[in-house]
């Protein structure tokens, strides 16, 4: 085969203990598309004060969620991993950002079962760009073939946020918990700070310049996770007809210090009970497997605080995970960029 496809998500420590989770916080933390200030300051930051605490208490929020067969988010992109491969006709081989397997790793084995390998088609299962997940796996994956595999050809499936056959798999995974009696439904995404987005901007003076900025069209959006999660937003509750003044979108996992897109998750699952919004479906599309920000951060700290505040019922929407149709989806891009239906059918 010349031809293979490389599936890469976040990643996970290899084990819920803090000896496994800290070197995992070190290759997260210390990529400068994470936390991104000059070296130095990086590695005084994270190694000399964040990695002295925050192991045990990573640690103890894995423990929470860790299932019999170990990470949830390595479980759960092996399921999908599995049902891929019965999709397509050519190799697929399967890589994590950080930790085990290594993007590397991924790569070697397609070598290895293909010495003819001349052309991966990088998969990063995310959503929306943000130089903290999509653009640093696509740095990462070509560092390693320009040190380890020159031979190799790589072309990356770009951000799929608004493509039509992921906003129907994703709304039609929804659709049942709509079903039942609900007053809100809450779009949680993954925060990232604000200079992220001015650093992105190819203009360098679009993105939050005003706050309608993510509805005027701008070329800086091709790399603007902000407009990108509202257009999947509202795609989904179009989608879906969920009207305007039933859901809304908010982000999480933000860090102290400077401003980070707002509102904040926490915040909002605070005020929504005051609001009359007593029964709460939450969604999380910046990831498409379960994981610790979605079981734990939102799942267990998040309902605690919704019910705390006056909630009534809390329902976490699972991730895409191992959805079959997800599966087609994401075979049916690979099959495009490799023209495979049009060789099958010639």
């Amino acid at each position: 085969m010349k031809q293979a496809v490389l599936i890469v998500n976040l990643g996970s420590p290899d084990s819920p203990e803090p000896k496994d989770v800290k070197p995992y916080l070190n290759e997260f933390l210390m990529d400068e598309r994470v936390i991104d200030v000059p070296l130095l300051l990086r590695k005084f930051l994270v190694q000399g004060i964040i990695l002295n605490t925050r192991p045990k208490k990573s640690a103890k929020a894995y423990k929470k969620i860790w299932w019999e067969e170990g990470s949830p988010l390595i479980v759960l992109s092996y399921r999908f991993f599995e049902l891929l491969k019965k999709e397509l006709p050519i190799p697929v081989e399967i890589g994590m950002r950080y930790g085990n397997p290594s993007i590397e790793s991924g790569i070697q084995k397609l070598k290895d079962s293909n010495p003819d390998l001349e052309e991966i088609f990088l998969v990063p299962l995310y959503p929306h760009y943000a130089m903290s997940s999509f653009e640093t796996v696509v740095v990462k994956t070509e560092e390693v073939i320009n040190k380890k595999y020159p031979e190799l050809k790589v072309q990356t499936l770009a951000p799929f946020y608004d493509d039509v056959d992921y906003i129907e798999v994703l709304a039609e995974s929804m659709r049942p918990y709509l079903e039942e009696e609900y007053d809100h439904l809450l779009f949680s995404y993954h925060g990232i700070p604000e200079r992220h987005l001015r650093k992105g901007d190819p203009s360098k003076s679009h993105c939050m310049s005003r706050k309608d900025c993510c509805e005027l069209a701008n070329a800086a959006h091709h790399t603007c996770y902000r407009h990108q999660v509202f257009q999947t937003t509202h795609m989904v509750a179009e989608k879906l007809g969920v009207p305007k003044e039933k859901y809304s979108v908010s982000f999480q996992s933000r860090l102290a210090g400077e401003p980070w897109l707002t509102p904040y998750t926490d915040k909002v699952l605070e005020e929504l009970p005051e609001q009359g919004k007593k029964k709460l479906l939450v969604v999380t599309p910046a990831f498409v497997s379960d994981c610790l920000e979605t079981l734990e951060e939102i799942g267990m700290e998040g309902k605690e605080e919704y019910l705390e505040a006056g909630g009534e019922s809390f329902t976490l929407i699972p991730c895409l995970n191992d959805n079959a149709a997800w599966a087609k989806v994401v075979a049916k891009w690979c099959k495009e960029h490799f023209r495979l239906e049009e060789v099958a059918h010639s």
